[in-house]
């Protein structure tokens, strides 16, 4: 299925002639009082990522791309060690030409099934911290610390009021994602083009970002989003079993081969 990269693609390169009025209503941050918006508002946010960055959890990430009245969805489900750096997930994409990847972060490395080129047994392995973003809105590999990287730099941050995610009562935080953070870690001619897309908009792409926090301060669930000429990008992460093991097996050595890059929409 071809779409999904072709979506992808296009919100990647964005059109010259868009503007932030194609951004939809719902994507727009309701106006906010001085006190709506105050310094406590972020510090929630970056105090509760903070704390989840120091613990573990399981988590669920959906994608969605939409684009002339279509949608299409990947998900991303493990759990992670955000404390020791390790975590296993599991990356499908329904009716994809490939539609499964699992991934194991552990020892500063990222281990890839499912890499073209390398034989079906084989996983591909490379750095964790030479793995790069190639769409807008994608972690790098799919990694959901970097997520958590991007949530913390919220800037505007106002409180949206409380809302109920599946059982636990949350309030609700939004701000909006400069383009700094939107580019973190992406690579070098994606990166480029979307300073093109900003040049032609003449400000930072809209792009908005949430997140949910409990009454024990505690990260439920994020969301970043942009929705321009038409072409709408979503990734929203859920998160549960704060605090739970997170055990994960690494590849024999013999089963891996060193990869320098890896692309598809599936690896983000």
């Amino acid at each position: 299925m071809r779409r999904p990269l072709v979506l992808a693609a296009a919100v990647v390169l964005l059109c010259a002639g868009c503007s932030t009025a194609d951004a939809g209503d719902r994507d727009k941050p309701a106006a906010a009082s001085p006190s709506a918006s105050s310094s406590g508002s972020s510090s929630a946010v970056r105090t509760a990522v903070a704390a989840l960055r120091a613990d573990s959890a399981g988590f669920r990430q959906e994608v969605e791309l939409e684009g002339d009245g279509q949608v299409y969805g990947l998900t991303v489900t493990g759990g992670f060690d955000f404390a020791a750096d390790k975590g296993h997930l599991a990356v499908d994409l329904p009716g994809g030409a490939i539609d499964h990847s699992d991934q194991v972060f552990a020892d500063g490395k990222i281990y890839i099934s499912g890499v073209q080129g390398i034989g079906e047994d084989a996983w591909g392995v490379m750095p964790r911290d030479e793995a790069e973003a190639h769409y807008l809105l994608r972690a790098p590999l799919n990694d959901p610390e970097h997520v958590l990287e991007q949530i913390a730099a919220m800037r505007k941050i106002s409180r949206e009021g409380e809302e109920n995610i599946k059982g636990v009562r949350t309030v609700r935080y939004r701000g909006i994602l400069d383009h700094r953070t939107v580019t973190l870690r992406m690579a070098r001619d994606v990166s480029a083009r979307m300073n093109q897309a900003r040049d032609s908009l003449g400000s930072d792409l809209p792009v908005f970002a949430d997140a949910w926090v409990d009454g024990r301060g505690r990260l439920v669930q994020t969301r970043m989003s942009v929705n321009m000429s038409g072409t709408r990008a979503t990734l929203s992460m859920a998160l549960s079993d704060i605090g739970e093991p997170v055990r994960v097996t690494i590849p024999r050595a013999s089963d891996t081969v060193p990869v320098t890059e890896v692309g598809g929409i599936l690896n983000g």
